[in-house]
């Protein structure tokens, strides 16, 4: 996983240019939607299916996803990043899915977390089993990895996913999620250690 802050889906020239298709997009430009969608359909599709865990269902919410954004096209406001608004966007997709096929409950993590933030709620998805996301390495390493990251709270996934997956800054996070950054960062550390003991319980996998 890498910790670059800047780089990638999440750095400052995608984030600039991700916004300057979507307002020429907003001004009528329809090549610059599509410019968008091709851009950013390959990252969205990992988030999807990072919160949902299947490829075929992940795929038609990236789609329905981006199909929102045009049609709310004119609601983007000027002055406003593009990524956090997207990402609200298709993180609402996945959860009224999961919602409507009964695999998403809301539970408390205040004790299972000593001094949880405020916001307690947590998301629990059932796991059916596939690799939530496609992952660039392959072979012994990556199946263990996957094993634990299954374990792991819908809430959980996600923040994992918008920091080393998607690459965003704490600021981005804090805006896609609507939460503060000293939020975000509380949420990355007890993510971040859960997925290790997850990952330790694994045979094989690191102790």
């Amino acid at each position: 996983m890498k910790e670059t802050p800047e780089a990638g889906y999440g750095g400052a020239p995608m984030q600039c240019e991700a916004t300057r298709l979507m307002l020429a997009a907003k001004n009528g430009d329809a090549r610059a939607f599509d410019r968008l969608v091709e851009s950013l359909r390959g990252r969205a599709f990992h988030v999807a299916c990072s919160l949902v865990g299947s490829r075929d269902d992940a795929m038609e919410l990236t789609q329905e996803a981006f199909l929102k954004v045009y049609k709310a096209r004119e609601t983007f406001r000027d002055g406003e990043p593009f990524l956090p608004w997207f990402h609200r966007i298709l993180r609402n997709a996945c959860y009224s899915f999961l919602r409507d096929r009964g695999k998403l409950r809301a539970r408390s993590i205040s004790a299972r977390i000593p001094g949880a933030d405020e916001d307690a709620a947590d998301l629990d998805l059932q796991d059916d089993g596939v690799s939530p996301l496609d992952s660039a390495e392959s072979g012994e390493r990556a199946e263990i990895f996957w094993k634990a990251f299954r374990t792991l709270s819908g809430r959980d996934r996600e923040i994992l996913s918008l920091r080393h997956f998607d690459e965003l800054a704490y600021k981005e996070i804090a805006e896609a999620l609507s939460i503060p950054e000293g939020t975000v960062m509380s949420r990355l550390f007890h993510a971040r250690r859960r997925l290790r003991e997850e990952l330790e319980k694994v045979p094989g996998g690191p102790r």
